[in-house]
């Protein structure tokens, strides 16, 4: 047996002190009321799994424009407020943190998920190859307007509102979600970025947006208590770039520059063949951030073990992992055996494959 101690070495993070670096990742569960307040359910989901060094929580709509799938949660109204702060309180009261995810889908959405069926916002006016899920079951996403100026500057104010209500319902930092082909990755790269002004074009202005929503959440939370989660390998919602590597190493110095928490990065998708040169890529960008690295995709305890010991990161979150298994960490302390996660229920439903897999020593 691989030895896991390292996995339970303590973490500062700004501030923060992690008790552990099993770190719970960001899981789309699809198990909010229709208006974006979570369900009593979540309030059990969240309190199983406080022994996480850190919880990272499911992606979090800063506005009704920023949805893109059914029941997905919001943090922008009062009554969003309230129902996360019984979800806080009670990670708290089990000795937990989280940060809540900031997030703005962009393209990667819906006319009947938008009010008024409005269409969905990008960087420009270019559709996804992707689909989205709905009333209906899956449908191809619609096509997208693009952002005008007075747009731009209601999404930056809309996510320090959302930065705002989070600190309001007592969570302990944000994290930006600049991943997955979602919003801000459309203003980043440049297989959607076809803009001729001051977000498009150089690789500074494509990056202006994401300075511009950090500028204004900092605002609300203090730097050391704000995270960013970037996808450099392009493998989700059909998001490209000419250059990665140049793009991606700009971002990565301009986040270290401004000494914030941490950079959340996911290396890996489920399903993708890892090859060798986006393995090289990974660490050449690793090379560009100076401050807590959190990797994600695809860790076992073993694998995250190399990675803490050979500094290519100082925590790791779980998935899939977390979803069958409340009591991760003590699991991987113990080298004890995993719940198998049912896939059927990721998405949607009620308590079952939600707060009902066992605990160690319960029966199953």
């Amino acid at each position: 047996m691989t030895d896991r101690s390292l996995l339970f070495e303590p973490l500062r993070m700004g501030d923060l002190v992690l008790p552990n670096r099993v770190l719970m990742a960001p899981l789309t569960r699809n198990r909010s009321h229709g208006d974006g307040t979570p369900k009593e359910w979540a309030e059990t989901y969240y309190r199983q799994r406080a022994a996480a060094g850190l919880i990272l929580s499911e992606a979090t709509q800063i506005s009704a424009m920023g949805k893109g799938y059914l029941d997905t949660p919001g943090i922008y109204t009062d009554k969003h407020v309230e129902g996360w702060k019984k979800i806080v309180d009670a990670v708290h009261a089990g000795g937990g943190r989280i940060f809540c995810q900031l997030w703005h889908v962009g393209r990667i959405s819906h006319v009947s998920l938008l009010p008024e069926g409005k269409q969905p916002v990008s960087s420009s006016a270019v559709q996804a190859d992707a689909q989205t899920y709905t009333a209906n079951g899956f449908e191809q996403v619609s096509e997208p307007v693009a952002l005008d100026e007075e747009g731009i500057a209601q999404t930056i104010e809309d996510y320090r509102n959302a930065a705002h209500c989070a600190a309001r319902a007592g969570f302990d930092g944000i994290e930006v979600h600049a991943a997955n082909g979602y919003l801000l990755d459309q203003f980043l790269q440049d297989g959607v970025n076809r803009r001729d002004d001051k977000y498009g074009g150089s690789i500074e202005n494509r990056m202006r947006l994401l300075e511009d929503v950090l500028d204004a959440v900092v605002n609300e939370f203090p730097k050391e208590r704000i995270g960013v989660r970037l996808s450099p390998l392009g493998q989700a919602s059909d998001i490209t770039d000419s250059d990665p590597e140049k793009l991606f190493s700009a971002v990565y110095q301009m986040l270290s520059e401004r000494d914030l928490a941490y950079l959340h990065v996911v290396e890996a998708f489920p399903g993708s063949d890892g090859d060798s040169e986006q393995h090289a890529l990974i660490r050449r960008l690793r090379e560009q951030y100076d401050g807590v690295y959190i990797a994600n995709g695809g860790y076992d305890a073993d694998s995250a073990v190399r990675e803490i010991e050979g500094w290519n990161a100082d925590a790791v979150t779980f998935g899939r992992p977390f979803i069958a298994n409340p009591d991760l960490p003590e699991r991987y302390r113990r080298d004890a055996a995993l719940n198998e996660p049912d896939p059927d229920t990721f998405y949607g439903g009620a308590e079952t494959g939600y707060t009902d897999y066992p605990f160690l020593d319960e029966p199953r």
